[in-house]
């Protein structure tokens, strides 16, 4: 079976003429036709029915004909993605959890570069999602963190997905609330603190407990909002004096100043408020040059992160 007799199938059935495809084509009416047959003997079924009015197709023909289309517009796609080269442009693609700092990095690299000549994405999204973008090679990098709670399992995954986590920044707990939250002042903030405002926590659908991205995951929490975003994060903290647990890396630049950390004075600071942030990658691969520019732009923001 052949690209091209698949094409003499669909353009007879459009036209319902061996005749007309055959001019549709530029090839002769006794080739299209031997074509055909060669491509029914192979199959062992037969796909048109030929009578005095034209061709049409049979029950076979029909069930074949979608298959058939399916295949060729696969192989448009294909050529029109890469069978021009010199019009191809490089791709590059970032899969993040909600950090301001992976954004300003991504925003460093694209400056560096003519975005006419890449297609570039960066995704602020679900854990579980950052790991199998890249495992699935939609993203070249991700970026997750792991603590004492989630570390055995994560890595687990990252192992099962043929993915390697690389150290980025070590960093304690902070508390991430608006600046006129009553909070907002203090040296440092417990938990007891925090019981009468809600905690906002970035949404991970039914994913198990280790996929969060706020530490102490499995704290039963009195006050618990779930959201998709940092936009909505920092209006609820606005709106419903809410907060969330972090790296207290912020970029201002991004995030606006009207935010504060506050450090989180945690009961058991060795387990609950021990953060380690890092990349992840598919194992033994070769980046591209944006994706080394991309870490190093991380590398150099957070070396001098307040």
């Amino acid at each position: 079976m052949t690209l091209q007799q698949l094409r003499y199938v669909i353009t007879i059935a459009e036209t319902g003429s061996l005749g007309r495809a055959a001019e549709k084509l530029f090839v002769s009416q006794p080739s299209l036709t031997s074509a055909v047959k060669e491509l029914e003997k192979e199959l062992g079924l037969t796909l048109f029915v030929r009578t005095s009015k034209g061709v049409t197709l049979t029950t076979e023909g029909l069930r074949f004909l979608p298959y058939a289309r399916q295949v060729e517009d696969q192989y448009l796609n294909l050529m029109e993605t890469f069978g021009k080269m010199e019009k191809r442009r490089t791709s590059f693609a970032v899969s993040t959890q909600h950090y301001s700092f992976a954004v300003k990095a991504f925003v460093e690299m694209a400056r560096q570069v003519d975005v006419a000549e890449y297609e570039l994405a960066i995704r602020e999204t679900r854990t579980q999602e950052v790991i199998l973008d890249v495992s699935r090679m939609r993203s070249e990098i991700g970026v997750i963190y792991l603590n004492d709670s989630n570390r055995k399992p994560l890595m687990k995954l990252l192992d099962q997905e043929g993915l390697s986590f690389h150290h980025l920044i070590s960093c304690g707990a902070y508390v991430y609330l608006w600046k006129g939250h009553p909070l907002a002042d203090r040296a440092s903030i417990t938990l007891e603190d925090l019981g009468p405002y809600p905690c906002i926590s970035f949404e991970q659908g039914d994913a198990p407990f280790y996929f969060s991205e706020e530490l102490m995951s499995t704290e039963k929490y009195a006050r618990l909002i779930r959201c998709c975003d940092r936009a909505t994060v920092l209006n609820l903290m606005v709106g419903l004096k809410g907060y969330t647990l972090c790296s207290g890396i912020i970029c201002e630049e991004l995030s606006g100043v009207d935010y504060v950390t506050v450090p989180f004075a945690a009961e058991d600071p060795d387990r609950d408020a021990a953060m380690e942030i890092g990349w992840i990658d598919r194992k033994n691969s070769v980046h591209s040059p944006l994706g080394e520019q991309y870490i190093e732009e991380m590398k150099k923001y957070l070396s001098s992160a307040p």
